[in-house]
């Protein structure tokens, strides 16, 4: 391996940042993303052997995926729906071929890498605005003359704190600027069956594009870009992740829909948040960046020592969390991320409350 390649892994090494591969040892699941439990539910669907042969622009079509974006529009209210297999391949897809050269992209500091990685690779020019902060995304408004694409995740997944959503609504109406919400932490989470924030605040009328993800609370894998007809026809040319990959298996189609339509998810539902509300109750030793009602609970510390001695008791008691520092998040920022499930015990709960205390 070069040189140059072999000093950054050391370096990682030095100062205690290196990622690994590991498995999880604990039996209480307070870390993954498996907000409704639904990836432990066994699909009735036979249908999900076999590959698709190919990307859906050769011989990867098929009549199960174009009834699945059909009914994926009609459940959360889209004209339109366009699948892609992961979260990363559809924000990556959708930013790289929708921003032109000359135009200009305002993004949420806190954004996740994907959306990152596709400002780099669009012609356009990309500039953060501080987080949640609608002052400086205003200020840079009025700065910029040509088409403006504003991008922010509803439920952030690194802090659990939300959008001001109708604030940015209303900036991108007042500036004439195209907005897209990344919802892959909030679709099944919140909303009426799961509909997502958006949904629930009925602004989907009013957003240019929402990005979903069936790997977060569905329990699944793939993703899916909401918008409009036309949008899609575009994307379907333009999008090279979407035409030079190879389309999901075709059985993958119908269990997605079973995992969206799920009859379960509104009790489910009920759970998780009575789950958060038990856990936030009482909470004063630390302090948490997080919504009161988020699955995504998140604890700041000012050094990484003390953030390493609260996951130490944790995995004591048998609770595994992976702690999270620099560079996944800014530099001098560190955090324990704690996730909360429907499925999560009253003891398990109260185990991980007596860790807090």
């Amino acid at each position: 391996m070069d040189g140059k390649l072999r000093k950054k892994i050391l370096d990682r090494k030095k100062d205690g940042t290196l990622r690994e591969l590991t498995q999880n040892q604990s039996e209480i699941d307070f870390f993954s993303n498996d907000y409704l439990g639904l990836a432990q539910e066994k699909l009735t669907d036979s249908s999900t052997q076999g590959g698709s042969s190919g990307s859906r622009l050769l011989s990867g079509n098929s009549n199960t995926a174009i009834e699945c974006e059909g009914r994926l529009a009609n459940f959360f209210d889209s004209e339109s729906a366009l699948l892609f297999n992961s979260g990363y391949d559809a924000n990556l897809g959708f930013i790289s071929a929708v921003a032109q050269r000359g135009d200009f992209i305002l993004y949420d500091e806190y954004v996740h890498a994907s959306i990152r990685d596709g400002i780099r690779l669009s012609n356009a020019q990309g500039y953060s605005f501080k987080h949640n902060d609608c002052n400086d995304l205003k200020r840079q408004l009025k700065g910029i003359k040509g088409t403006v694409y504003i991008i922010v995740e509803s439920l952030y997944s690194m802090d659990g704190d939300m959008a001001p959503m109708r604030s940015v609504e209303a900036l991108s109406k007042d500036f004439g600027a195209y907005l897209i919400v990344d919802e892959a932490h909030a679709c099944g989470v919140y909303g009426a069956d799961g509909r997502g924030i958006i949904h629930a605040r009925e602004m989907q009328d009013e957003v240019f594009c929402r990005i979903i993800t069936f790997g977060k609370a569905y329990g699944f894998h793939g993703a899916a870009i909401l918008c409009s007809k036309e949008l899609k026809e575009y994307l379907i040319n333009f999008s090279r992740p979407f035409i030079y990959s190879t389309a999901l298996p075709k059985g993958s189609y119908n269990s997605i829909i079973q995992r969206v339509e799920n009859k379960s998810i509104r009790e489910r539902q009920i759970k998780l948040h009575k789950n958060i509300a038990e856990f936030r109750k009482g909470q004063t030793n630390y302090t948490f960046l997080s919504e009161e009602n988020a699955p995504i609970q998140v604890l700041e510390f000012d050094d990484k020592k003390s953030l390493m001695v609260l996951v130490d008791k944790l995995l004591k008691a048998g609770i595994y969390t992976k702690p999270i520092y620099p560079p996944t998040v800014p530099k001098g920022s560190y955090r324990a991320r704690i996730c909360i499930h429907s499925f999560n015990s009253d003891s398990e709960i109260a185990l991980l409350k007596s860790c807090l205390t």
